[in-house]
């Protein structure tokens, strides 16, 4: 199938979009394959052709992108890249500036509105658009290094605005205003409920409703907690199952703890989900057995529906698939059946380009320079008196 959109495959997405974006406040979408379908996915490093040189590597086609993008951050340059790579996007939203680190909302901030503008503008953005799309929000709240984890990397609690609690009612608020689809009124009830003041819009003229977005939420703690403490488990993140279409965790080859992977697949609260590996890679050594054994666990799962690679970025990167060519091979002959898929439909692919912006009027010319004053008359020369 080619991801090049045509007129004919434009009219089918615009007509299942329209069923998509039914009103889906109460419960999103999980927009899972078939079964027992698996969808591929790899992370996002900022330019076409880096997707389509791990695509090489990896012999197919990836079916999602994953963007990692601090809060706030515009849409519009990854629109264009998973336009152009054919791709459903995943998109993990940080709080921290993904530049300087620096802190921008704090969990109880957002759970209280003080992040709704940007909340508004990802409804807005999918809703318009008739895009699926998996938000994966604070991913890995429970590794010490993120800034919105609760607990300090030596196993004490921060406290003040990052408890579990402000994490979880952050969650549900990102999830009740992202996924939209009802009246303002019915919106602020939803917030009221779980306990969270009304929608907060400080930019533009308040809403009077949120249109439904074909957005499907994912969550995904580490699987074990870093450091593994009590009160950094899994489930003191769990948001509760209303808020949660996928359960996801990452799982690396330097940190390969297989009884930590399998007791998060059976944990009770989100047994009834399907489960993505949001990230995955090698890393520091060429592991081939790692790639098996991860691949042999996804058939075996059947609520595993989606595996993304992490082939990271920025100078130093050692996730770079490049780096591992005995992995890269492994990798390439375990996904070669036929239900790792590597298409989604109603991916960013089948949508236009967003519109020029317009252009400015060009400034107007500085005015010409005043005229020079005119030249003062030279005095008379004085006669001198007759004698």
């Amino acid at each position: 199938m080619s991801w090049r959109a045509t007129k004919s495959a434009i009219g089918l997405m615009a007509a299942a979009a329209a069923l998509l974006v039914a009103p889906v406040s109460a419960s999103a979408l999980t927009l899972a394959p078939p079964k027992p379908n698996v969808f591929l996915g790899v992370s996002d490093r900022g330019t076409t052709t880096e997707f389509n040189e791990v695509s090489a590597l990896m012999g197919k086609h990836p079916a999602l992108l994953e963007t990692f993008h601090p809060w706030g951050n515009s849409l519009n340059e990854a629109y264009e890249r998973w336009r152009e790579t054919g791709t459903r996007p995943i998109l993990h939203i940080s709080t921290a500036d993904d530049q300087t680190l620096a802190e921008l909302i704090t969990p109880r901030q957002i759970a209280i509105g003080g992040g709704d503008n940007y909340l508004l503008q990802l409804n807005e953005f999918f809703a318009t658009k008739g895009l699926p799309a998996y938000i994966r929000p604070l991913g890995e709240p429970n590794r010490c290094l993120n800034a919105w984890s609760s607990v300090y990397c030596d196993g004490t609690q921060r406290g003040g605005d990052y408890t579990t609690g402000w994490y979880k009612q952050a969650f549900r608020r990102i999830a009740a205003i992202v996924r939209g689809g009802g009246s303002i009124e019915q919106i602020n009830l939803t917030l009221a409920e779980i306990g969270l003041p009304p929608v907060n819009r400080t930019k533009g003229p308040a809403p009077v409703a949120l249109p439904a977005a074909p957005v499907s939420t994912i969550w995904s703690p580490l699987p074990g907690g870093s450091p593994r403490v009590k009160g950094n488990y899994p489930g003191n993140y769990w948001p509760g199952s209303r808020w949660v279409d996928w359960v996801g965790t990452d799982f690396y080859s330097q940190y390969p703890v297989w009884k930590d992977l399998d007791r998060f697949y059976r944990g009770k609260q989100w047994k009834r989900k399907p489960v993505t590996i949001t990230e995955w890679a090698v890393s520091g050594v060429d592991d081939p057995r790692f790639v098996k054994q991860l691949v042999s666990w996804t058939v075996k799962r059947p609520r595993v529906r989606m595996l993304v690679y992490y082939n990271g970025f920025g100078a130093g990167n050692q996730y770079d698939l490049n780096l591992y060519p005995r992995t890269a091979n492994t990798l390439r002959l375990k996904i070669r059946r036929a239900n790792f898929l590597s298409v989604a439909d109603y991916n960013a692919g089948l949508f236009p380009p967003l519109p020029p912006k317009p252009k400015k009027p060009p400034p107007p010319p500085p005015p010409p320079p005043p005229p020079p004053p005119p030249p003062e008359p030279e005095p008379e020369p004085e006669t001198p008196p007759a004698e």
